[in-house]
């Protein structure tokens, strides 16, 4: 047995009146054969949406205790029951096949979620990526595209994940501001993420570019990462280059050691031209994926300076004291003068992009003192301004 498993199986199926006459060895998928134990062989396999193990055996004696038994010690835990053969010159359960009776059972097809029923045959993903990859396309139930997560589905159903392969992006460069044995800074530019929010992703990221500098992270999708721009804010971004420098960059950001400064284009004039200021700030549960100004948020705290200004905009210097999620786009939207082309926050706007700028960041590097790191301000916001530069 081994070359011919459809054709056996077909046979049995015959036998139990299962599979008619004219049904085709192609009707049987999914064939699996477990080892050879000693008196018995087991095949799994599924027949019109439905699942069976095929039992060879000549030491049972039709006993359905022991018959389940040398199942179970294959297949554990399944639900289902033996097939009576129909043919009365026969047992009641075997069939005899090539010098071995045949015992059939029919496991109990239970219907689930195709997305549970994905987190059940690939236990290594997540639900929330299966359910990406179910989104895109990339799953097929018996052949067919399948994108609707909720889909009901057999425990036989054939079913295929088929991810994308990654593009490549060997060829993309970011400008490198410093780099040596233990950390890279790059100026990231406007509208470029910084790391995959998941496992589909085809667009270029920073830690793209960061892969090729690190051994930190590689399994993961965000290799060298310590920090994060929100996609649409230009900058500086430090990377580690080896786990030992992640440790240590992230923690001080977590300890709020590192010191951060921004430059932005806001709409509107502010009241005080200097101030801090200190409003606690949390998700916003109409919209999950923006943020408020909330009294029972986290604490935040934003200092700013006006730099330049013109009759309907201002110029400032923006120094995050702590590091909530798009804290300086809330904080300046509850000044009414939102940061100039911010869709989520600031409305429309003629500018093609966030006005906001990761100028500089102050950190302790592995093997260096303090060290500022400097992105230069984009013309953009400048040239808006008479007489202001950034030289340093």
């Amino acid at each position: 047995m081994g070359k011919h498993l459809d054709s056996d199986i077909l046979a049995v199926l015959r036998s139990f009146e299962i599979a008619g006459e004219f049904t085709a060895k192609r009707s049987i998928k999914n064939i699996k054969e477990y080892p050879a134990r000693t008196v018995s062989r087991l095949l799994r396999f599924s027949f019109e949406r439905e699942q069976y193990y095929l039992l060879f055996d000549n030491s049972a004696n039709d006993d359905v205790d022991q018959v389940l038994h040398y199942i179970s010690l294959d297949a554990p835990g399944i639900d289902g029951a033996l097939v009576r053969n129909p043919k009365e010159s026969t047992k009641a359960y075997g069939f005899p096949l090539k010098g071995k009776d045949a015992y059939l059972f029919k496991v109990t097809s239970t219907r689930n979620r195709l997305d549970q029923e994905l987190v059940r045959r690939y236990p290594a993903l997540s639900r929330s990526t299966l359910q990406k990859y179910i989104k895109a396309g990339h799953v097929l139930v018996n052949g067919v595209a399948i994108q609707q997560p909720k889909v009901d589905v057999l425990m036989t159903d054939e079913i295929a994940v088929t991810p994308p392969e990654a593009e490549n992006h060997n060829e993309t460069e970011l400008p490198i501001l410093y780099i040596d044995d233990d950390v890279i800074v790059v100026n990231k530019p406007a509208g470029i993420l910084t790391h995959s929010k998941g496992v589909i992703n085809q667009e270029f990221t920073v830690a793209d570019f960061f892969r090729r500098y690190t051994t930190a992270g590689l399994e993961t999708t965000r290799p060298g990462i310590v920090h994060r721009l929100d996609r649409d804010t230009s900058g500086v971004i430090i990377g580690a280059r080896n786990q030992e420098t992640v440790l240590a960059l992230k923690k001080q950001f977590a300890e709020r050691t590192t010191k951060k400064e921004y430059i932005a284009v806001i709409k509107g004039l502010p009241k005080e031209t200097e101030a801090l200021i200190d409003l606690p700030i949390s998700r916003n549960p109409s919209a999950p994926s923006t943020f408020r100004v909330f009294p029972g948020g986290k604490e935040a705290q934003t200092s700013y300076k006006v730099l330049a200004t013109t009759d309907t905009l201002a110029l400032v210097r923006l120094q995050p004291r702590t590091g909530r999620t798009h804290q300086l786009r809330v904080h300046m939207q509850y000044l009414n003068t939102p940061i100039l082309g911010d869709r989520v926050y600031g409305g429309k706007s003629k500018s093609d992009r966030l006005c906001l700028h990761a100028y500089k960041l102050e950190i302790t590097i592995p093997n260096s003192k303090r060290t500022t790191f400097t992105a230069p301000v984009p013309g953009s916001f400048t040239d808006m301004f008479e007489g202001i530069s950034f030289d340093d």
